[in-house]
Formats: C-alpha cells, structure tokens, sequence
C-alpha cells in the first residue's frame, strides 16, 4: 500500500533541487557555505552542484538509483545532495557512526548502490566493508584535506596523516575530484514532484528495524514552503544559519540546509557538536538563526555568562524532543533570542507544527498546524473515532508534507495510516486556539496497577528542581503494580542533590501514583545521533537487570 499523493492549493510545490538553483540564480555572489573557516558562495556551489551532477549521470545515477551519503556536516554534504536530485536518484541519509552491521542493512533494504563518504579512518573503512558483502558497487570517496582552508587543510594533511585512509585506485572507487571532473551539462530529467522519491529517511529503529520513509520531491519542498510562510521577516541573501545538527537527519536536512538555502542564507557548517567551538563561533560568525535540539541549549545554558555574546542569534527552533520551559525561559535570557519548540517526525519531512516566533506562546505546547496541515486526535481505544478540543488521543497528520509510505513494507505502511491520516504514536491534545499539547508517546506510557503515568510530565516536574541538568523516565517491572515509573537524572556542574531530595521534591508536582519507584543520579546520559535523550539503551539496561534471578524481589 502507498499513501495517495497530497496536493495543496495553498503551497506549492516542485522538484526539491528547483530551490537551490533559484538560489543559485538570485544570490549567486553572496556566501552560501562557511565550513571551519572555508567560504563558498552560491555560484561556485552551483559549479560544483552541475559538475557532480553531470559525473553522478555518467556513473548510471538516473531515476529509482538510489545514492547513500556517508557524511558529517560538510560542503559535500550540500553538493552531493542536490547532485543526487538533479540526476533524478533518490538520497538515502546514512549516519556515518553506523557500525558495520547496521550500514549493511540499510544498503540493502533501500538498494543503495553508490555511496559518498569521506577518506577518514573513522568513516571510509566501514563503507569500504561494504563492497562486495552487499549490493553496494561503488564509492566516491571525497577529501578532507580540500575543503578546510589551505593552511588548515596542509596541517591535517601533514599532522593528522594518521586519521586520513588510503583508498585503491580501482574501479569501485571514484574521487570527488574526478567525479566533478567535467563541464556540468546534465541531461535534463524530469520530475513528477507529487510521486517521485528524493529521499529515503531511515527512522530512528527504536521501536523495531528501521525503515526508509519515502519522502517525495513535494513533501519536501513543501515542507519548505510551510516553514518560510511561519517565519517572520526574513531578510532574503542575509540570515546565517547555524548548521551544528548533522544533515543526515531529518530535522537538519529541512530545517537548517533546505530552508537555509531557500532564503540564500549562509550556512555555517561544523562537523559535530563541540560545545567551545560552538560558543565561538557564535561569538565570532554573528549567526543569526540557530536550529537545535534541547540539550545543546541545555548545555549553552550552563556555560553562558556575561562574557558570552549571544545576541546575534534572532531565531532558535528546538525540536527532536520536549524542550522544558526552564530551559527555554534561561536560554531566553541569556540570549534575547525567541527560543520556540516544534514537533515533527520523519514521515512528516518533518515539520508539522511549531510555537509562533511572533506571539503568544503557550507553555508546554508544540504549537500550532503548518500552513494546509490537519491535525486530527484520534482515540486510543477507538481510533475510526476522532476525539474534541481538550481530548486526549493519538495524534494523527494529514498535509502535504506526509510521505507516501514505508519503502517496500505495505503492511507497515498500512497500519501507519487510517482513513488517509498519518498515525504518529504521540498522545496528545489539542486546545481551543489551535495549539498541540503532546503528552506522551504511547509506546513509552507506563501502565502501573492500572493506571496511564505520563514520563513526560514527571520528567517537567523534574526540571523545576534547580539541581537537574537532564531527565529521563521509563518504566520497570514491578511485582506488584506490573509497572513503575523509574527516573534518571543528571545535574548541572557544581549542583548537588540526593535521590531522596529529589523525591521529596516531586512529591508536590506530581500524583502519589506518578512518584518514580527510583531515582538514579547519573553523570551522563544516552543520548541519540542528534543530541537528544534517548530511552532506548536505558530500557536495555532494565531489561538485563530484571532477568536477573531475584531481580523482583531486589526492585520491589
């Protein structure tokens, strides 16, 4: 089964690459990508763009091809991704610390035959393992060395020789020097922008395999489309944009280089996130938009002083997780910057609402619809029926921004849509104004002697203490109620707090039934590829602990 293709009459939308070439074409001398110190502008972008493009096409890409990129946040990045698109071939996003194993299932569930990586010890031997244990028959292998300024690049060349790999000079491999080794002129190709893949988004797998969300041309340019028309008064070829999230995921794919670049602004690219580094490049390159998830704010929050000059920054966007109140209102006035929270999902492109960064912001909301986006609570028992204002449910999407389905798994797909609408596996609300409440994920509501605990609300509560940096509750077994609540927690540098101080503390923000069982305090936690906390591997470590012998009676 696939989704049926969505058409707005509102926002409008064509092949995704369109909108770089119309940057191109319209800020063609001014700065497109800032990466350590390396400035390119549109124009010469856009010569690399064509040149990769033209040898993509004499490699075979075409339409169905699809061409993974292995890579941290660099110039390549963009340019093969456009690249890609001009060609015709469909992008599949790979997270360059995927170990082996899971590099293997992803080129061969999407059928990734080409794929683009860096000649680092750290990426390039993985994807290398890969030809000829999978269907992957070619690499393109692009230098470090050539986009770091020319100082920079002949020190990592003659100091770091040790983190550079060697690559044979065989059939399998392709440089990036050669592949844009030509004059540029790409046979046209044409896209149906309603139908047409432009990527395969792999989700996060933390409820299963992961699998590829199709996302179309339309789906994205839209997304884009809705994301200019909820930003206010951008000044077009002016705004920096701060691109620390990496662009494999999908959150930074939209919301840092394809909304970016639809506005002409200067993305100012780091490979990964440093903390220092960020706080000077903040001091130094003046960005001025600054997407993030909670925990880089987390952390700018708790090195941020009066010497540290913040107020370059207009618009900060948090999404990937809950973003607490406390904060967003310290990040606020450190920064005097519009700290607001999203919501969104890979399937979705992924924007689905936002806080409005001009008005009312409502707390603990997500904020509201996208431009021709509906949202619809369904119930949780019943979910043919649609719930009222203030009900909670299941929230489900409809909007251009919807993908078509899950690559090659109908059943899936399938049980992912009702009536049309996109089942998130969020519960949630929606008010009187329009504004969405999400309350939790229903795979991690933990059912104790019957009754629903929402971790997300313990986890706010949480962040009313001083002390907590950081919160994270799952549910554990417990002998008598089936389930309990458990709480990790980390504290801000300097704070001190017990587990019983803590508990104490939460005894009056939250329910005796919601009270954690447990309070760990920790000095760090799991967190996911993009910054955000992650449940996943602490729910492994439940698990382990309660098949132990004796384990209930040791919890209970």
């Amino acid at each position: 089964m696939m989704q049926a293709p969505v058409s707005s009459s509102t926002i409008k939308v064509g092949p995704l690459h369109r909108v770089f070439d119309e940057a191109v074409a319209h800020h063609g001398d001014r700065a497109c990508i800032d990466f350590l110190g390396k400035h390119y502008t549109y124009a010469q972008i856009g010569d690399l763009v064509a040149r990769a493009a033209r040898g993509f096409q004499q490699l075979g890409v075409k339409k169905g091809v699809k061409v993974g990129l292995c890579l941290p946040n660099t110039p390549y990045s963009v340019i093969c991704f456009f690249a890609v698109l001009k060609c015709g071939g469909t992008v599949v996003n790979y997270n360059p610390l995927y170990v082996e194993r899971e590099l293997k299932h992803q080129i061969d569930d999407s059928g990734t035959t080409i794929m683009v990586t860096l000649d680092i010890r750290q990426i390039y031997p993985k994807v290398a393992a890969m030809l000829g244990a999978s269907c992957l028959d070619r690499v393109v292998v692009c230098s470090m060395a050539d986009i770091l300024p020319p100082l920079k690049g002949l020190l990592f060349t003659a100091l770091k020789r040790s983190e550079l790999a060697s690559t044979p000079n065989d059939l399998s491999h392709v440089t990036f020097a050669r592949l844009v080794a030509n004059d540029g002129k790409l046979r046209p190709v044409d896209i149906e922008p309603l139908t047409d893949i432009a990527v395969l988004q792999y989700t996060g797998g933390t409820t299963g395999v992961p699998k590829g969300a199709m996302l179309t041309h339309g789906n994205l340019s839209a997304n884009i489309e809705q994301l200019r028309a909820w930003v206010p008064r951008l000044t077009e070829g002016q705004e920096k944009m701060l691109g620390v999230l990496p662009l494999f995921h999908v959150f930074a794919m939209t919301a840092v280089m394809n909304f970016g670049i639809s506005m002409g602004a200067e993305l100012i690219l780091l490979p990964r996130f440093d903390l220092q580094q960020v706080m000077r490049c903040i001091a130094k390159k003046r960005p001025t938009i600054f997407p993030g998830v909670p925990t880089i704010y987390t952390a700018i929050n708790g090195v941020a002083g009066a010497r540290q000059d913040l107020t370059s920054l207009r618009y900060c966007i948090s999404g990937g997780a809950p973003l607490p109140l406390e904060v967003r209102t310290e990040f606020e006035q450190l920064s005097g910057c519009r700290l607001v929270e999203g919501y969104g999902l890979s399937e979705t492109s992924p924007v689905v609402t936002a806080n409005p960064l001009e008005g009312e912001i409502k707390a603990a909301s997500a904020g509201k619809a996208m431009a021709d986006t509906v949202i619809e609570v369904r119930s949780l028992t019943d979910p043919s029926q649609i719930l009222g204002l203030n009900e909670k449910g299941e929230i489900c999407i409809r909007g251009p921004q919807v993908m078509l389905g899950y690559w090659q798994r109908p059943a899936e797909t399938a049980a992912v849509f009702i009536d049309g609408a996109l089942r998130t596996g969020d519960v949630g609300y929606v008010d009187e104004d329009g504004y969405l409440f999400l309350v939790d994920r229903i795979k991690d509501v933990i059912i104790a002697g019957g009754y629903n605990i929402y971790p997300r609300v313990i986890e706010e509560a949480l962040y009313q203490h001083p002390a907590v940096a950081e919160a994270v509750v799952i549910g554990i077994p417990d002998a008598y109620r089936g389930q309990a609540p458990k709480a990790f927690v980390r504290l801000r540098d300097g704070e001190r707090a017990t587990p019983e101080e803590l508990h104490q503390f939460l005894a009056g923000y939250v329910s005796r039934v919601e009270l954690p069982k447990l309070i760990e305090i920790r000095d760090q936690l799991p967190k996911t590829m993009i910054g955000k906390l992650s449940k996943k591997e602490l729910l492994a470590e439940e698990m382990n602990r309660a098949a132990a012998p004796g384990s209930f009676d040791k919890a209970s």
